[in-house]
């Protein structure tokens, strides 16, 4: 399949910039893909839709303040993995001043470029002591939306239930639920610590092309046995779904509990194995999170549902409304 096969058109005044007042306000379009119909609700009323014997799976990741500024404003560095304490893989900007032994200086904090990462550009960072992510750490809001972070984002691109430190960004379906409506329904975690990757465009004109980003994910014996007693498994959020779909995959169709890395590239065609149904956000035109929802439910219904959500005036994207797929 081509990559240009997964556009759509999106006014830019539907890309949410801000989070709605209080969790759970948002906007459900609810996809029934038996029927083939389009649904117009509340996420309040998402709870209805949880059956007896149901468990939602939602991941539990924490995003870090992983993007930081030099002292003199000049350039800015994110951290995609720290290595130790003091030495850490970032993305830079600008690239042509980070050559091996230039120094950039963060709260004091000295880092040299040891190296150039040969397969991405990234650079390896040694500080004499680590910058405090506190005092000077921001959190890396995805791209469209347009403004520097703020205070309220510290608590609203985090979910109530965040815990395992890790994530560059949110999985934003699970930023919908304030802590009481978690509670009342049969949940369980896993883990998966989301990177930049979940940015970056596909570059390819064909899926083929593409090489899938890699991700660290973890998945409880606890939470693999809870998912094989249920009726039926829902996923909030791609992410939950790549762990696993990864882990049934490694189990030879049964869910198999571990931890390690996934690359796994879901797109159509696709056989789920672990995952019958989906509570996502609105994803990017030409994404591999488009993909995968177009593999769940189907491209031409999918699109479909994307046009109505356009057509509806629905917020897109992080911060924006959601979607169901039943």
């Amino acid at each position: 399949m081509r990559t240009s096969d997964f556009d759509y058109e999106l006014p830019e005044e539907l890309i949410a910039q801000h989070p709605p007042e209080r969790r759970g306000e948002s906007r459900l379009m609810v996809l029934d893909r038996a029927a083939g119909t389009v649904s117009h609700r509340r996420f309040s009323d998402f709870p209805g839709y949880v059956e007896k014997d149901d468990l939602l799976v939602l991941n539990d990741t924490r995003v870090v303040a992983a993007r930081f500024f030099s002292d003199d404003g000049r350039s800015e560095i994110l951290r995609l993995d720290a290595l130790d304490e003091r030495t850490w893989k970032c993305l830079v900007r600008p690239g042509k001043r980070f050559k091996p032994g230039h120094v950039i200086t963060i709260g004091g904090c000295a880092g040299t470029v040891l190296s150039v990462c040969e397969d991405g550009g990234e650079r390896i960072i040694a500080f004499d002591r680590a910058p405090d992510e506190t005092a000077h750490g921001h959190l890396a809001l995805p791209p469209y939306i347009r403004r520097p972070d703020t205070g309220d984002d510290r608590e609203r691109y985090q979910t109530v239930f965040a815990r395992e430190p890790g994530a560059i960004a949110a999985p934003t379906a699970g930023l919908h639920f304030p802590a009481e409506t978690l509670a009342a329904l049969p949940h369980a975690f896993v883990t998966l610590h989301v990177g930049i990757g979940t940015f970056r465009p596909v570059s390819s004109e064909t899926l083929d092309g593409h090489r899938m980003h890699s991700e660290r994910y973890g998945l409880s014996p606890e939470t693999a046995a809870a998912i094989t007693a249920s009726r039926r498994t829902l996923a909030v959020g791609t992410t939950v779904v790549r762990v696993l779909e990864t882990c049934a995959r490694e189990g030879s169709g049964e869910l198999r509990p571990g931890s390690g890395e996934t690359d796994i590239f879901i797109h159509p065609p696709y056989e789920f194995r672990a995952v019958n149904a989906l509570l996502t956000n609105f994803h990017l035109p030409k994404s591999t999170l488009l993909m995968l929802v177009s593999a769940f439910a189907g491209r031409e219904l999918v699109l479909e549902a994307y046009r109505e959500a356009v057509r509806e005036r629905y917020r897109f994207f992080s911060y924006g409304d959601c979607m169901l797929i039943i």
